[in-house]
Protein backbone atom coordinates (compact mmCIF):
# COMPACT_ATOMS: atom_id res chain seq x y z
CA UNK A 1 0.00 0.00 0.00
CA UNK A 2 3.07 2.33 0.56
CA UNK A 3 4.29 4.62 -2.02
CA UNK A 4 7.80 5.29 -3.37
CA UNK A 5 9.08 8.75 -3.00
CA UNK A 6 8.60 9.38 -6.85
CA UNK A 7 5.41 8.17 -6.82
CA UNK A 8 4.74 10.45 -3.87
CA UNK A 9 5.98 13.38 -5.80
CA UNK A 10 3.62 12.50 -8.73
CA UNK A 11 0.71 12.58 -6.93
CA UNK A 12 1.60 15.77 -4.59
CA UNK A 13 1.71 16.88 -8.45
CA UNK A 14 -1.84 15.75 -9.51
CA UNK A 15 -3.80 19.06 -8.94
CA UNK A 16 -7.20 19.55 -10.21
CA UNK A 17 -6.87 22.62 -13.01
CA UNK A 18 -9.50 24.59 -11.27
CA UNK A 19 -7.80 25.49 -8.04
CA UNK A 20 -4.31 26.73 -7.56
CA UNK A 21 -1.72 25.14 -7.12
CA UNK A 22 -1.28 24.07 -2.95
CA UNK A 23 0.94 27.08 -1.61
CA UNK A 24 2.35 24.02 0.45
CA UNK A 25 3.32 21.83 -2.22
CA UNK A 26 7.15 23.54 -3.09
CA UNK A 27 7.98 22.74 0.40
CA UNK A 28 7.02 19.29 0.66
CA UNK A 29 8.84 18.53 -2.89
CA UNK A 30 11.91 20.33 -1.65
CA UNK A 31 14.63 17.63 -1.32
CA UNK A 32 15.31 18.66 1.91
CA UNK A 33 11.64 17.74 3.26
CA UNK A 34 11.64 14.39 1.45
CA UNK A 35 11.09 12.91 4.74
CA UNK A 36 7.96 15.14 5.29
CA UNK A 37 6.57 14.59 1.83
CA UNK A 38 6.79 10.60 2.83
CA UNK A 39 5.17 11.17 6.35
CA UNK A 40 2.08 12.86 4.78
CA UNK A 41 1.60 10.45 1.96
CA UNK A 42 -0.39 8.20 4.69
CA UNK A 43 -0.11 10.11 7.92
CA UNK A 44 -1.72 8.55 11.21
CA UNK A 45 -3.63 11.06 13.03
CA UNK A 46 -0.37 12.67 14.64
CA UNK A 47 -1.71 15.38 16.83
CA UNK A 48 -3.87 12.98 18.64
CA UNK A 49 -2.21 11.30 21.25
CA UNK A 50 2.06 12.01 21.95
CA UNK A 51 3.54 8.65 22.94
CA UNK A 52 6.59 7.98 25.76
CA UNK A 53 9.78 6.54 24.63
CA UNK A 54 9.71 4.21 27.90
CA UNK A 55 7.42 1.45 25.96
CA UNK A 56 8.20 -1.10 29.20
CA UNK A 57 6.29 1.28 31.84
CA UNK A 58 3.81 -0.52 34.20
CA UNK A 59 0.68 0.91 34.08
CA UNK A 60 0.28 1.26 37.67
CA UNK A 61 3.38 3.50 37.49
CA UNK A 62 1.09 5.66 35.30
CA UNK A 63 -1.59 5.57 37.67
CA UNK A 64 1.04 6.62 40.47
CA UNK A 65 2.44 9.24 38.59
CA UNK A 66 -1.11 10.36 37.42
CA UNK A 67 -2.16 10.85 41.10
CA UNK A 68 0.89 12.71 42.33
CA UNK A 69 0.08 15.25 39.31
CA UNK A 70 -3.71 15.26 40.37
CA UNK A 71 -2.82 16.61 44.20
CA UNK A 72 -1.77 19.72 42.54
CA UNK A 73 -3.28 20.65 39.45
CA UNK A 74 -5.33 22.94 36.59
CA UNK A 75 -8.89 21.93 35.59
CA UNK A 76 -8.24 19.11 33.52
CA UNK A 77 -10.20 17.07 30.75
CA UNK A 78 -11.92 14.02 31.48
CA UNK A 79 -14.10 11.80 29.27
CA UNK A 80 -16.04 8.95 28.56
CA UNK A 81 -15.58 6.73 25.77
CA UNK A 82 -19.18 4.85 24.90
CA UNK A 83 -17.73 2.92 21.77
CA UNK A 84 -20.98 1.76 20.69
CA UNK A 85 -22.10 2.60 16.73
CA UNK A 86 -25.01 1.17 14.91
CA UNK A 87 -22.90 0.60 11.72
CA UNK A 88 -18.78 1.39 11.10
CA UNK A 89 -17.56 3.57 8.46
CA UNK A 90 -15.81 2.41 5.86
CA UNK A 91 -12.68 4.80 7.17
CA UNK A 92 -13.09 4.10 10.66
CA UNK A 93 -10.32 2.39 12.54
CA UNK A 94 -11.00 3.31 16.36
CA UNK A 95 -12.14 0.41 18.63
CA UNK A 96 -16.09 0.29 18.31
CA UNK A 97 -18.83 -1.72 18.95
CA UNK A 98 -21.63 -2.20 16.87
CA UNK A 99 -25.33 -2.34 18.14
CA UNK A 100 -27.73 -3.90 16.13
CA UNK A 101 -31.22 -5.76 16.81
CA UNK A 102 -34.58 -5.07 17.80
CA UNK A 103 -34.71 -1.60 19.91
CA UNK A 104 -35.09 -3.14 23.29
CA UNK A 105 -31.98 -5.52 21.85
CA UNK A 106 -30.07 -2.18 20.89
CA UNK A 107 -31.19 -0.43 24.24
CA UNK A 108 -29.92 -3.18 26.31
CA UNK A 109 -26.64 -3.66 24.92
CA UNK A 110 -26.31 0.32 25.09
CA UNK A 111 -26.75 0.19 28.54
CA UNK A 112 -24.12 -2.37 29.20
CA UNK A 113 -21.72 -0.06 27.84
CA UNK A 114 -22.92 2.19 30.50
CA UNK A 115 -22.54 -0.23 33.35
CA UNK A 116 -18.79 -0.89 32.10
CA UNK A 117 -18.17 2.64 31.70
CA UNK A 118 -19.35 3.67 35.71
CA UNK A 119 -17.71 0.62 37.12
CA UNK A 120 -14.80 1.58 35.44
CA UNK A 121 -15.12 4.73 36.71
CA UNK A 122 -15.22 3.52 39.99
CA UNK A 123 -12.05 1.77 39.79
CA UNK A 124 -9.96 4.52 38.60
CA UNK A 125 -11.39 6.60 41.66
CA UNK A 126 -10.18 3.98 44.08
CA UNK A 127 -6.96 3.79 42.80
CA UNK A 128 -6.31 7.50 41.74
CA UNK A 129 -7.76 9.13 44.96
CA UNK A 130 -6.89 12.62 43.62
CA UNK A 131 -9.22 12.09 40.57
CA UNK A 132 -12.32 12.48 42.31
CA UNK A 133 -11.06 16.18 43.95
CA UNK A 134 -9.28 17.35 40.42
CA UNK A 135 -11.12 19.92 38.94
CA UNK A 136 -12.96 19.10 35.58
CA UNK A 137 -12.45 21.76 32.68
CA UNK A 138 -14.49 19.75 30.20
CA UNK A 139 -15.84 16.01 30.10
CA UNK A 140 -16.96 14.95 27.24
CA UNK A 141 -19.26 11.78 26.23
CA UNK A 142 -17.30 10.57 23.00
CA UNK A 143 -17.52 7.80 20.69
CA UNK A 144 -18.27 5.62 19.16
CA UNK A 145 -21.77 7.44 19.01
CA UNK A 146 -22.91 7.63 22.04
CA UNK A 147 -26.52 9.58 21.04
CA UNK A 148 -27.57 6.24 20.44
CA UNK A 149 -28.22 5.31 24.24
CA UNK A 150 -31.58 5.55 25.56
CA UNK A 151 -32.54 8.04 27.27
CA UNK A 152 -31.95 6.28 30.81
CA UNK A 153 -28.39 5.41 30.48
CA UNK A 154 -27.78 9.10 29.11
CA UNK A 155 -29.21 10.07 32.61
CA UNK A 156 -27.35 7.55 34.71
CA UNK A 157 -23.96 7.84 32.85
CA UNK A 158 -23.99 11.91 33.40
CA UNK A 159 -25.77 11.76 36.91
CA UNK A 160 -23.02 9.16 37.67
CA UNK A 161 -20.17 11.55 36.59
CA UNK A 162 -21.65 14.41 38.03
CA UNK A 163 -21.95 12.85 41.30
CA UNK A 164 -18.69 11.53 41.29
CA UNK A 165 -15.90 13.69 40.55
CA UNK A 166 -15.60 17.63 40.90
CA UNK A 167 -17.45 19.26 38.25
CA UNK A 168 -17.51 23.07 38.88
CA UNK A 169 -19.46 25.95 37.91
CA UNK A 170 -17.52 26.17 35.16
CA UNK A 171 -17.21 22.73 33.49
CA UNK A 172 -18.49 22.02 30.09
CA UNK A 173 -20.12 18.71 29.17
CA UNK A 174 -20.04 17.88 25.61
CA UNK A 175 -21.69 15.42 23.83
CA UNK A 176 -20.76 13.44 20.64
CA UNK A 177 -23.46 12.03 17.97
CA UNK A 178 -24.45 10.80 15.00
CA UNK A 179 -26.49 13.45 12.92
CA UNK A 180 -29.64 11.06 12.30
CA UNK A 181 -29.48 9.96 16.37
CA UNK A 182 -29.70 13.60 17.45
CA UNK A 183 -32.77 13.80 17.00
CA UNK A 184 -34.80 16.92 18.80
CA UNK A 185 -36.11 14.89 21.43
CA UNK A 186 -32.31 13.60 22.49
CA UNK A 187 -31.03 17.36 21.92
CA UNK A 188 -34.09 18.50 24.53
CA UNK A 189 -32.58 15.68 27.11
CA UNK A 190 -29.20 16.40 26.82
CA UNK A 191 -30.15 20.06 27.46
CA UNK A 192 -32.25 19.35 30.44
CA UNK A 193 -29.35 17.65 31.42
CA UNK A 194 -26.87 20.14 31.62
CA UNK A 195 -25.02 19.43 28.36
CA UNK A 196 -23.54 22.67 26.48
CA UNK A 197 -21.55 21.23 23.45
CA UNK A 198 -22.34 19.26 20.96
CA UNK A 199 -19.82 17.30 18.60
CA UNK A 200 -21.12 15.80 15.33
CA UNK A 201 -19.21 13.50 12.75
CA UNK A 202 -20.97 14.99 9.56
CA UNK A 203 -17.87 14.04 7.56
CA UNK A 204 -19.62 15.51 4.41
CA UNK A 205 -22.39 17.26 3.02
CA UNK A 206 -21.99 15.25 -0.52
CA UNK A 207 -24.63 12.83 -0.49
CA UNK A 208 -22.64 10.05 -3.21
CA UNK A 209 -19.68 10.46 -0.73
CA UNK A 210 -21.02 9.74 2.48
CA UNK A 211 -22.44 6.96 1.12
CA UNK A 212 -19.03 5.59 -0.44
CA UNK A 213 -18.28 6.16 2.99
CA UNK A 214 -20.12 3.97 4.75
CA UNK A 215 -22.85 6.67 6.93
CA UNK A 216 -26.14 6.08 6.87
CA UNK A 217 -27.18 9.84 6.85
CA UNK A 218 -27.55 12.73 4.70
CA UNK A 219 -26.53 15.61 3.96
CA UNK A 220 -29.90 17.34 4.82
CA UNK A 221 -30.06 15.52 8.33
CA UNK A 222 -26.24 16.81 9.42
CA UNK A 223 -27.78 20.72 8.18
CA UNK A 224 -30.76 19.74 10.90
CA UNK A 225 -28.83 18.90 13.14
CA UNK A 226 -26.69 22.08 13.32
CA UNK A 227 -29.91 23.92 12.64
CA UNK A 228 -32.06 22.23 15.36
CA UNK A 229 -28.76 22.37 18.36
CA UNK A 230 -28.79 26.35 16.88
CA UNK A 231 -32.31 26.71 18.20
CA UNK A 232 -32.14 24.71 21.00
CA UNK A 233 -29.45 27.24 22.39
CA UNK A 234 -26.49 25.01 22.90
CA UNK A 235 -23.74 27.19 23.24
CA UNK A 236 -20.62 25.12 21.15
CA UNK A 237 -22.31 22.91 17.91
CA UNK A 238 -18.55 21.64 16.65
CA UNK A 239 -19.16 19.49 13.33
CA UNK A 240 -16.16 17.03 11.92
CA UNK A 241 -15.56 17.20 8.35
CA UNK A 242 -13.26 14.94 6.69
CA UNK A 243 -11.37 15.08 3.18
CA UNK A 244 -9.60 13.38 0.62
CA UNK A 245 -12.29 10.98 0.86
CA UNK A 246 -13.69 8.17 -1.98
CA UNK A 247 -14.48 9.83 -5.32
CA UNK A 248 -14.37 13.09 -3.40
CA UNK A 249 -13.59 16.58 -5.63
CA UNK A 250 -12.37 19.86 -4.76
CA UNK A 251 -15.37 21.14 -5.66
CA UNK A 252 -17.91 18.51 -3.27
CA UNK A 253 -15.31 20.55 -0.93
CA UNK A 254 -15.71 24.01 -1.72
CA UNK A 255 -19.32 22.73 -1.80
CA UNK A 256 -19.06 21.50 2.10
CA UNK A 257 -17.51 25.42 2.87
CA UNK A 258 -20.53 26.76 1.45
CA UNK A 259 -22.91 25.06 3.45
CA UNK A 260 -20.45 25.31 6.72
CA UNK A 261 -20.68 29.58 6.22
CA UNK A 262 -24.31 29.67 5.47
CA UNK A 263 -24.75 27.74 8.98
CA UNK A 264 -22.57 28.68 11.01
CA UNK A 265 -21.37 26.04 13.63
CA UNK A 266 -19.15 26.61 16.54
CA UNK A 267 -16.38 24.95 15.35
CA UNK A 268 -15.20 22.63 12.32
CA UNK A 269 -12.81 19.71 13.14
CA UNK A 270 -11.39 19.29 9.65
CA UNK A 271 -9.57 15.67 9.19
CA UNK A 272 -7.44 14.48 6.65
CA UNK A 273 -8.50 10.37 5.73
CA UNK A 274 -6.20 8.83 7.04
CA UNK A 275 -5.27 4.92 5.99
CA UNK A 276 -1.88 4.00 7.44
CA UNK A 277 -2.62 2.54 11.12
CA UNK A 278 -2.81 4.44 13.93
CA UNK A 279 -0.69 1.54 16.05
CA UNK A 280 2.39 1.73 13.89
CA UNK A 281 3.53 4.91 15.51
CA UNK A 282 1.14 5.21 18.48
CA UNK A 283 -0.28 8.32 17.81
CA UNK A 284 -3.96 7.39 17.71
CA UNK A 285 -6.22 4.66 18.84
CA UNK A 286 -7.15 1.99 16.72
CA UNK A 287 -9.33 -0.90 17.19
CA UNK A 288 -9.13 -4.78 16.82
CA UNK A 289 -10.37 -4.59 13.56
CA UNK A 290 -9.10 -2.97 10.46
CA UNK A 291 -11.17 -0.11 8.50
CA UNK A 292 -12.32 -1.79 5.04
CA UNK A 293 -10.32 1.06 3.14
CA UNK A 294 -7.04 0.29 4.59
CA UNK A 295 -7.22 -3.39 3.17
CA UNK A 296 -4.99 -2.90 -0.16
CA UNK A 297 -6.90 -5.57 -1.57
CA UNK A 298 -9.92 -3.56 -1.81
CA UNK A 299 -9.04 -0.60 -2.28
CA UNK A 300 -7.69 -1.44 -5.53
CA UNK A 301 -11.11 -3.03 -6.18
CA UNK A 302 -12.84 -0.01 -5.93
CA UNK A 303 -10.62 1.50 -8.35
CA UNK A 304 -11.07 -1.23 -10.79
CA UNK A 305 -14.86 -0.52 -10.07
CA UNK A 306 -14.28 2.44 -11.41
CA UNK A 307 -14.40 4.91 -8.19
CA UNK A 308 -11.54 6.93 -7.68
CA UNK A 309 -9.01 8.21 -4.97
CA UNK A 310 -7.86 11.88 -4.47
CA UNK A 311 -4.19 12.39 -5.23
CA UNK A 312 -2.31 14.40 -2.71
CA UNK A 313 -1.88 17.23 -4.68
CA UNK A 314 -5.85 17.54 -4.73
CA UNK A 315 -6.08 16.47 -0.85
CA UNK A 316 -4.12 19.81 -0.46
CA UNK A 317 -5.98 21.78 -2.50
CA UNK A 318 -8.92 20.19 -0.46
CA UNK A 319 -7.56 21.47 2.70
CA UNK A 320 -6.39 25.03 1.27
CA UNK A 321 -10.15 25.38 0.29
CA UNK A 322 -11.19 24.77 3.75
CA UNK A 323 -8.18 26.51 5.87
CA UNK A 324 -8.33 29.84 3.98
CA UNK A 325 -12.54 29.27 3.88
CA UNK A 326 -13.27 29.41 7.30
CA UNK A 327 -10.12 31.73 8.29
CA UNK A 328 -11.79 34.83 5.42
CA UNK A 329 -15.38 33.33 7.14
CA UNK A 330 -14.60 34.55 10.63
CA UNK A 331 -12.85 31.14 12.53
CA UNK A 332 -9.52 30.56 14.03
CA UNK A 333 -7.56 27.57 13.38
CA UNK A 334 -6.40 26.91 17.22
CA UNK A 335 -5.20 23.66 17.64
CA UNK A 336 -3.83 22.36 14.00
CA UNK A 337 -6.98 21.77 11.63
CA UNK A 338 -9.87 22.85 14.92
CA UNK A 339 -11.52 26.03 14.11
CA UNK A 340 -13.73 28.04 15.84
CA UNK A 341 -15.52 31.19 15.48
CA UNK A 342 -13.78 34.07 16.36
CA UNK A 343 -14.64 35.23 19.51
CA UNK A 344 -15.47 31.34 20.86
CA UNK A 345 -11.68 30.72 21.78
CA UNK A 346 -10.00 26.86 20.91
CA UNK A 347 -11.64 23.88 21.93
CA UNK A 348 -11.57 24.13 25.32
CA UNK A 349 -10.36 20.23 25.98
CA UNK A 350 -7.84 20.62 23.38
CA UNK A 351 -6.49 23.28 25.01
CA UNK A 352 -6.10 22.37 28.49
CA UNK A 353 -4.03 19.26 26.95
CA UNK A 354 -1.64 21.17 24.77
CA UNK A 355 -1.46 24.70 25.72
CA UNK A 356 2.39 25.38 26.70
CA UNK A 357 1.28 27.03 29.37
CA UNK A 358 -1.52 24.55 30.48
CA UNK A 359 -0.27 20.96 28.95
CA UNK A 360 -2.42 19.54 32.04
CA UNK A 361 -3.73 15.73 32.32
CA UNK A 362 -6.24 13.60 30.61
CA UNK A 363 -8.12 10.98 32.06
CA UNK A 364 -9.83 8.76 29.57
CA UNK A 365 -12.69 5.99 30.70
CA UNK A 366 -13.97 3.58 28.67
CA UNK A 367 -12.67 1.14 25.56
CA UNK A 368 -9.66 2.33 23.99
CA UNK A 369 -8.88 5.16 26.06
CA UNK A 370 -6.10 7.10 26.00
CA UNK A 371 -4.74 9.04 29.21
CA UNK A 372 -1.84 11.29 30.12
CA UNK A 373 -0.26 13.03 32.79
CA UNK A 374 3.23 14.61 32.11
CA UNK A 375 5.32 11.59 33.12
CA UNK A 376 3.43 9.12 31.58
CA UNK A 377 0.93 8.01 29.38
CA UNK A 378 -1.66 4.96 29.18
CA UNK A 379 -4.52 3.34 26.42
CA UNK A 380 -7.29 1.60 27.50
CA UNK A 381 -7.53 -1.94 26.08
CA UNK A 382 -9.23 -1.66 22.59
CA UNK A 383 -10.12 -5.22 22.59
CA UNK A 384 -14.09 -5.26 24.00
CA UNK A 385 -14.00 -8.91 25.79
CA UNK A 386 -10.59 -8.57 27.66
CA UNK A 387 -11.83 -5.15 28.50
CA UNK A 388 -15.30 -6.38 30.05
CA UNK A 389 -13.42 -9.03 32.01
CA UNK A 390 -11.07 -7.13 33.18
CA UNK A 391 -13.80 -4.46 34.50
CA UNK A 392 -15.31 -7.34 36.08
CA UNK A 393 -12.68 -8.60 37.78
CA UNK A 394 -12.04 -5.28 39.61
CA UNK A 395 -9.09 -4.10 37.52
CA UNK A 396 -8.81 -0.75 35.45
CA UNK A 397 -8.51 -2.06 32.04
CA UNK A 398 -5.20 -0.38 30.77
CA UNK A 399 -4.09 -2.37 27.74
CA UNK A 400 -0.58 -0.56 27.46
CA UNK A 401 1.97 2.60 28.92
CA UNK A 402 5.06 3.97 28.04
CA UNK A 403 6.81 6.60 30.11
CA UNK A 404 8.24 10.09 29.27
CA UNK A 405 12.25 10.06 30.26
CA UNK A 406 13.14 13.47 31.58
CA UNK A 407 14.06 14.37 27.68
CA UNK A 408 11.22 13.32 26.52
CA UNK A 409 8.86 15.07 28.52
CA UNK A 410 10.44 18.27 27.31
CA UNK A 411 10.28 17.14 23.86
CA UNK A 412 6.37 16.17 24.18
CA UNK A 413 5.77 20.05 25.79
CA UNK A 414 7.32 21.39 22.47
CA UNK A 415 5.18 19.09 20.23
CA UNK A 416 1.88 19.50 21.74
CA UNK A 417 2.72 23.59 21.92
CA UNK A 418 3.89 23.66 18.33
CA UNK A 419 0.48 21.54 17.27
CA UNK A 420 -1.42 24.57 18.91
CA UNK A 421 -0.10 27.01 16.03
CA UNK A 422 0.45 29.54 18.36
CA UNK A 423 3.85 30.90 18.82
CA UNK A 424 6.32 28.31 21.56
CA UNK A 425 7.71 31.12 23.85
CA UNK A 426 10.75 30.59 25.35
CA UNK A 427 9.99 32.38 28.73
CA UNK A 428 7.32 29.29 29.51
CA UNK A 429 9.24 27.03 28.70
CA UNK A 430 12.25 28.15 30.79
CA UNK A 431 9.66 28.18 34.08
CA UNK A 432 8.63 24.65 33.13
CA UNK A 433 12.01 23.33 32.39
CA UNK A 434 14.21 24.98 34.67
CA UNK A 435 18.05 25.52 32.99
CA UNK A 436 16.79 25.24 29.34
CA UNK A 437 15.97 26.66 26.35
CA UNK A 438 14.86 26.41 22.77
CA UNK A 439 17.39 28.72 21.69
CA UNK A 440 20.13 26.55 23.27
CA UNK A 441 21.32 22.92 23.10
CA UNK A 442 19.71 20.54 20.28
CA UNK A 443 16.79 22.73 19.77
CA UNK A 444 18.49 26.04 18.47
CA UNK A 445 20.16 23.49 15.95
CA UNK A 446 16.26 21.74 14.71
CA UNK A 447 14.48 25.05 14.56
CA UNK A 448 17.17 26.45 13.09
CA UNK A 449 17.06 23.86 10.21
CA UNK A 450 13.12 24.46 10.46
CA UNK A 451 13.92 28.43 9.63
CA UNK A 452 16.35 27.36 6.83
CA UNK A 453 13.73 25.31 5.02
CA UNK A 454 10.98 28.11 5.75
CA UNK A 455 8.78 26.07 8.01
CA UNK A 456 9.35 28.77 11.31
CA UNK A 457 10.77 32.18 11.72
CA UNK A 458 13.21 32.71 15.14
CA UNK A 459 13.12 35.62 17.24
CA UNK A 460 15.72 35.05 19.57
CA UNK A 461 15.22 38.74 21.17
CA UNK A 462 11.56 38.41 21.57
CA UNK A 463 12.24 34.41 22.82
CA UNK A 464 9.69 33.31 20.23
CA UNK A 465 9.68 30.90 17.57
CA UNK A 466 6.41 30.81 14.63
CA UNK A 467 5.43 28.06 12.33
CA UNK A 468 5.38 29.64 9.15
CA UNK A 469 2.24 28.73 6.70
CA UNK A 470 4.15 25.66 5.21
CA UNK A 471 5.32 24.65 8.65
CA UNK A 472 1.42 24.59 10.00
CA UNK A 473 0.37 22.96 7.19
CA UNK A 474 2.82 20.23 7.81
CA UNK A 475 3.13 20.45 11.94
CA UNK A 476 2.23 16.94 12.54
CA UNK A 477 4.35 15.69 10.14
CA UNK A 478 7.30 17.98 11.75
CA UNK A 479 6.65 16.77 15.27
CA UNK A 480 6.18 12.84 14.35
CA UNK A 481 9.59 12.70 12.41
CA UNK A 482 12.11 15.43 12.80
CA UNK A 483 11.29 16.22 17.19
CA UNK A 484 11.85 12.64 18.23
CA UNK A 485 15.40 13.03 16.91
CA UNK A 486 16.02 16.27 18.27
CA UNK A 487 14.16 14.81 21.85
CA UNK A 488 16.80 12.10 21.73
CA UNK A 489 19.84 14.87 21.94
CA UNK A 490 18.60 16.52 24.92
CA UNK A 491 20.98 16.72 28.24
CA UNK A 492 18.82 17.35 31.13
CA UNK A 493 19.00 20.14 32.97
CA UNK A 494 21.39 19.66 35.95
CA UNK A 495 19.82 19.65 39.53
CA UNK A 496 19.82 23.37 41.22
CA UNK A 497 21.80 22.76 44.52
Amino acid sequence: MGMTYEQALASLRENDPGAPVPAVAGALAAPGNRHLLEYVVEDPFGAHVFPGNEPDYSPESFLTDLDEQLSTTAPIHLWSYIPTCAYRCRFCQYPVVLVKGSPEVADAKAAQWVDWNIREARLWLERVPSLATAPIGEFNVFGGTPSLLPPEAIRRLLGFYRENFAFGPDTAIRFEGDPSTFTPQKLELLAELGCTKLSSGVQSFDDPVLAQSGREHSADMCVDFIRNAHRMGFEWVSIDLMYGLLDQTVDSVRRDLDIVLENQPTAVVCTKLHLKSYTDTRTGVAGVQPAAWQLPDHRDKLVRDGHRWPPLGEQYQMREVLTEGLRAGGYTEHPTMYFARDGHGPEEWKSIMVDQERQEAEVAIGLGGSSSCRRSEAITDVHWKRYAEAVDAGRIPLGSATGFSTAAQEARAVKMALSTLRPLDDTVHGRRFPGCSLFAGPWRAQFASLAERGLVTLDEAAGRITLTPAGEVLVEAIINTELDAASELITPAPASP
